[in-house]
């Protein structure tokens, strides 16, 4: 049993149906960069239990996320959600059978694997339903500044002057005339459940409404994907070659993911966080993302964008 079992069996206990549980057959601490994530597994079910981390209601709408996750199980690629409570961000959801919970070296892997995300991510932004929230890059990039400008932490050196060298992007974005989806919009690989045949989606805590590419773009970067694999994704994703803008807002959404990824990680390192170390991944992610801006091949892709 997790050191946490009592905890997760009084989260458990505030769902209806499971009030009375006195006695479950295991319970199984899993990832989790923010949260208390375990499964348990009961006689006749088992079920997800995610505790939310202390502090993250900080930079995370409980509200807003439960609605998406439940819209994001009508589009058929998430499981459903069992019970939610946003005060408090519990949320049980069912648990999907005989997957795997996918990580960079398994996307290597499994044959198959960026096709089948790729078509996951296509399913949800195809699906028609509507979530709550927009995610607005460069709204969210101001509005962490604004919470680390409360904590004793500095940002990498240089990192204003990225976010300066950023400006044009939002301009040639803005004037692309890109209708907005339904995304996941923190397509981390963890997120990502596999069986082999179809891909399940996880974790809505900062999902809205965004340019697909986004998630698209966010998972290659996660994932580490080489350009077969960026190729076999896209190919996927659309059921065709990708055209040049398209395959540009990818490219462009690999550098603004790091940007955006690098102020979340410093947030966590001022918060004490001891999941993992984060001010190296929030250096690591932004020395990342000079790197994609200052390829001289990058310019090439805002092009594409601008001229459509």
């Amino acid at each position: 049993m997790s050191e946490h079992a009592q905890t997760v069996l009084q989260a458990l206990r505030k769902a209806p149906q499971f009030a009375q549980i006195e006695n479950v057959d295991s319970i199984t601490r899993l990832g989790g960069l923010t949260n208390l994530v375990h499964r348990v597994d009961m006689s006749d079910t088992s079920v997800i239990v995610r505790i939310a981390g202390e502090g993250t209601d900080e930079y995370i709408n409980r509200s807003i996320e439960a609605h998406n996750a439940e819209a994001a199980a009508r589009a058929g690629m998430s499981p459903t959600v069992i019970f939610a409570e946003p005060a408090s961000g519990l949320m049980i959801s069912e648990t999907v059978p005989d997957i795997e919970t996918m990580t960079p070296a398994l996307f290597k892997s499994r044959a198959g694997s960026p096709a089948r995300a790729g078509a996951a991510l296509a399913k949800l932004h195809s699906s028609g339903e509507v979530f709550q929230f927009r995610f607005e890059l460069f709204a969210m990039i101001d509005d962490y500044l604004k919470i680390l400008s409360t904590k004793d932490v500095k940002l990498p050196e240089g990192y204003d002057a990225v976010v300066a060298a950023a400006a044009p992007i939002k301009q040639v974005l803005e004037g692309a005339d890109i209708a907005l989806a339904p995304c996941h919009c923190d397509p981390l690989c963890e997120n990502f459940l596999d069986d082999g045949a179809v891909m399940w989606i996880v974790d809505w805590e900062y999902s809205g409404m965004n340019d697909p590419l986004w998630d698209v773009g966010d998972l290659s970067v996660e994932a580490g994907m080489d350009a077969a694999q960026d190729a076999e994704l896209m190919t996927a994703y659309f059921g065709r070659a990708p055209l040049a803008a398209e395959t540009g807002r990818m490219v462009i959404y690999k550098a603004m993911c790091d940007l955006l990824w690098t102020l979340w990680g410093l947030i966590q390192h001022a918060d004490g966080n001891q999941a993992e170390d984060f001010w190296a991944y929030a250096t690591g992610r932004f020395e990342r993302c000079k790197t994609l801006m200052q390829d001289p091949a990058f310019q090439s892709h805002v092009d594409a964008v601008r001229t459509g």
